[in-house]
């Protein structure tokens, strides 16, 4: 679901373990410890730990004096604040911790305006170009962010990474993975993407966790982006599809000579090309049916997810643990993913996920107050089928539609899945009302969109269609189907 150049903002923005800078004691007494420094100048909690926002006002007075009567008035912290380790450094805490959700919310912003952006963009100018485009626009401004001099050149950058991340995400899988596969193989493709997306949250817990310098992370993280922008290939579908065929020829060969296998298809020149694109989707009454079941089922996955993720991340760890935790919690799911989808296939294990995630989450409200083991417990569990859920309609997406608005459906999907994402911080809200408005809404989501999943046709080991022609056939299975 989440994916480390997503997530780098939630290790750098953190809450950090702190105290006021309080050397103003050293005039009097130079030869202070750290210890006797901070008992001194700082007042303590109520666990016994030194606060991490208030410090004890300066005085002029001597060391022997400070330590004989002592201090007692308070206030915020005047000179900044001494970092265990820091990873950020622009002090969002404390007074200013809200700013944190504002970096958070522009970038989801630019995540989906990059979908919406380059969703269309590949069916016109290709999925090679819209996938290398959203990664050059990430490498620069990822490389930008380790250089922001301020917080609000940070937004910016945040912003414009938001924006090149949406449109890679979403290009990635269909150009490197979906489309290049055959029928026996293509769930593979796309679930193996989304377990190196896992791996990828694990190993980004360890990597800052040895660097321990947020800009240099920054440089670190950016650099696999050059290797995607340099070699990642044209899809043969779309260029086929587009009238094209010398070109899909070059990448069909190309990729048989790297696999050491020799090429059966028999390609011919199409006399016209279909156009695609949001009017040929709403033209047809059946694409939209398939395109609203599907996209509800990923908006309401995604807003469980989320909100089960900003409840059950709390447990007390550390942010690193917690995120390796996060990272390797999702794998079990991706490698299911891909054995279960040729076996069950993609509706009845879409069906499934959604349905028993939302069961899990609707038992959270049978368990009885203070009962925090068992209300964890179900939470992880909605959470990992949600999860899963979330990779099968990485798969399903691109397989319900024809070639020519096959781009389109999937980026105005991962829309629907990133509004869901938005929203579920403001659901948690609600539970400022009652606790259990949050559960209940996005339990029932869950299962209502579990339910409209029967209105799909399986797509398992059937061919990716180009056409709308081949589109009736292959997944409608009706040749009277009326013309799209």
């Amino acid at each position: 679901m989440a994916h480390p150049y997503s997530i780098i903002v939630f290790f750098v923005q953190s809450d950090p373990e702190r105290h006021c800078n309080t050397d103003w004691i050293l005039k009097a007494g130079p030869n202070l410890t750290t210890e006797e420094q901070l008992n001194l100048t700082l007042p303590r909690e109520k666990d016994g730990s030194f606060s991490k926002c208030q410090m004890f006002v300066p005085v002029d007075w001597d060391i022997d004096t400070i330590r004989e009567y002592g201090l007692n008035e308070t206030t915020g912290c005047q000179s900044g604040w001494k970092y265990d380790r820091m990873l950020y450094e622009f002090d969002l805490v404390c007074g200013h911790v809200n700013l944190v959700q504002v970096a958070q919310t522009l970038l989801m912003a630019g995540i989906l305006l990059g979908s919406l952006l380059f969703g269309p963009f590949a069916e016109s100018f290709g999925r090679k170009r819209a996938t290398q485009i959203p990664a050059v626009v990430m490498l620069i401004f990822t490389v930008t962010t380790g250089f922001c001099p301020n917080f609000y050149l940070y937004l910016v950058s945040q912003f414009m990474v938001g924006i090149g991340y949406g449109g890679y995400r979403l290009n990635i899988v269909l150009c490197a993975a979906t489309e290049w596969t055959g029928v026996s193989k293509r769930s593979l493709g796309s679930c193996v993407s989304q377990l190196f997306s896992a791996l990828g949250q694990g190993l980004l817990a360890g990597l800052i966790y040895c660097i321990r310098d947020w800009r240099l992370a920054q440089l670190v993280i950016a650099s696999p982006l050059v290797v995607v922008a340099l070699f990642i290939p044209e899809s043969a579908r779309w260029l086929i599809d587009r009238g094209r065929t010398k070109e899909a020829k070059k990448w069909i060969f190309k990729v048989a000579s790297c696999s050491k296998t020799m090429p059966t298809l028999q390609i011919t020149e199409k006399e016209t090309v279909e156009k695609g694109g949001i009017r040929f989707l709403i033209r047809s009454a059946v694409l939209m049916k398939y395109f609203f079941a599907i996209a509800f089922a990923w908006f309401s996955l995604n807003v469980t997810y989320y909100c089960l993720s900003f409840n059950v991340g709390n447990f007390g760890l550390d942010v690193f643990v917690t995120q390796l935790v996060f990272g390797l919690s999702e794998l079990p799911a991706h490698v299911l993913c891909i054995w279960l989808l040729e076996v069950l296939g993609r509706k009845i294990l879409l069906i499934s996920t959604l349905l028993i995630g939302g069961l899990f989450c609707i038992f959270i409200l049978a368990v009885p107050d203070g009962n925090a083991v068992a209300v964890t417990a179900l939470a992880t569990m909605g959470r990992f089928f949600m999860n899963w859920a979330g990779s099968i309609c990485n798969v399903y997406v691109q397989e319900l539609f024809p070639t020519c608005v096959r781009q389109t459906t999937s980026g105005l999907g991962n829309i629907a899945s990133r509004i869901g994402g938005l929203l579920a911080p403001l659901l948690n809200m609600l539970a400022v009302y009652h606790g259990a408005i949050p559960t209940i809404v996005f339990s029932s989501l869950s299962l209502v969109s579990g339910a409209l999943i029967f209105l799909l046709p399986e797509t398992m080991r059937k061919e990716l269609p180009d056409s709308a022609q081949e589109y009736t056939l292959l997944i409608i299975g009706s040749p009277n189907f009326v013309s799209i």
